[in-house]
């Protein structure tokens, strides 16, 4: 699978060597028109306090991703045959969300344009930050955290939640920290995922009703939740709340370990996620892709550990997905021919963390069940395939 890092991965001149391609060069002029920043200065020539700007980093971070991948496939429709699941950590998900298909490359670049500037107003209004709280007992680190007011905005797994508050809050942190923890101040602008953020919340909310989407075309793993999202107006929307939601990243490496990945190849400016994936997903291999020089090698990961989407390799009726490994339990019988209402809850996918309801956002005729209930169901599977009518 592929997975794009977030905002703080970004390094001084980390797009030179990039920019040695004319193809790469020219595209990213492009989405600098889309963008109105001059992604290829900030990318090679600004120094790390410039890029630190969250308006700057968050369209520099899009685009590397996006630009990248299509280096590393020239023809995307070749990569679905290839790329069984894609996620992204917090503004990585835009670009997740554009690989996967549910919007183009340009309307993935106004949406960070106007994410970042919406986040970065939304960090002037009051003096906030974030804190990387590394080891210590979960249950304590969580504890002291609430002691202190701070929400946990990141949690990374493998030992890793990232603190988020007021500068006041974080100053009582380093004062009175959880046990056998360390603490790490990052560089960002604001205490981003979480309620600090609403403001940016609502300028996206805005944007999003105008935007034309469609469903996914391979696995997207979301970071609300860890579930595997297929319907492109849902993942809209939680592209929307993100920013003020907690990024569950150790719920979607959960998921990529329900999902039997063997492989994951992290765009540049890459190292920080297959970092964490080494410590969370024994076994399973890494590809951190840095420079242009790494393509070939990085194609032939991609075809060692490549498997095929089943969205993407199913007829190209409206299908329901299941949002994670489980039992799928259907709500009632409902025959073949059935025209269901939009919204209908068509059942559930029941495991240790809960039941996650399967609901038919636009309704449709069945067509075909693709389970039976009591199935065991993976993340992504198809469950049911519609006809995308209406009454």
């Amino acid at each position: 699978m592929i997975v794009a890092p977030g905002q703080g991965a970004q390094t001084p001149g980390f797009l030179a060597p990039w920019l040695e391609d004319h193809d790469f060069a020219d595209r990213l002029n492009w989405l600098s028109a889309v963008s109105g920043l001059d992604l290829a200065d900030y990318g090679t020539a600004a120094d790390a306090e410039t890029i630190r700007d969250t308006a700057v980093a968050q369209p520099l971070l899009v685009a590397s991703s996006l630009l990248a991948a299509l280096a590393l496939f020239p023809h995307p429709a070749d990569a679905y045959g290839r790329i069984g699941a894609v996620a992204g950590h917090s503004v990585g998900e835009i670009a997740a969300a554009s690989g996967a298909g549910v919007v183009t490359a340009e309307q993935a670049m106004v949406f960070v344009r106007e994410r970042g500037r919406a986040m970065a107003e939304a960090s002037a209004r009051t003096p906030t930050g974030m804190t990387a709280v590394l080891g210590g007992d979960r249950d304590d680190v969580h504890t002291t955290l609430e002691r202190h007011g701070l929400i946990a905005a990141n949690d990374n797994g493998a030992g890793q939640i990232v603190a988020a508050g007021t500068t006041e809050q974080l100053r009582a942190l380093t004062d009175d920290g959880p046990e056998k923890a360390r603490l790490i101040p990052l560089s960002v602008a604001g205490a981003f995922h979480t309620e600090h953020m609403q403001p940016a919340v609502t300028v996206l909310s805005r944007l999003a009703k105008a935007m034309t989407t469609r469903d996914t075309r391979t696995r997207l793993i979301s970071n609300r939740d860890g579930q595997v999202i297929h319907d492109g107006r849902e993942v809209i929307t939680r592209l929307v709340t993100q920013v003020r939601n907690p990024v569950r990243w150790d719920l979607c490496m959960q998921s990529m370990s329900d999902l039997g990945v063997t492989g994951i190849l992290e765009m540049p400016p890459a190292g920080t996620l297959v970092s964490i994936a080494k410590r969370q997903l024994k076994g399973v291999e890494t590809f951190a892709l840095k420079t242009p020089e790494q393509l070939d090698d990085a194609r032939a990961f991609a075809d060692k550990h490549g498997d095929a989407s089943p969205i993407d390799s199913t007829p190209t009726w409206r299908m329901l997905v299941s949002p994670g490994k489980g039992t799928f339990v259907q709500a009632v019988d409902i025959p073949l021919g059935t025209l269901l209402s939009p919204d209908l809850v068509i059942g559930e996918v029941q495991n240790l963390r809960g039941r996650t309801p399967v609901v038919a956002p636009y309704g449709g005729t069945i067509v075909e069940w693709v389970v039976e209930d009591g199935d065991l169901v993976s993340p992504g599977q198809p469950l049911v395939r519609l006809h995308p009518e209406s009454e």
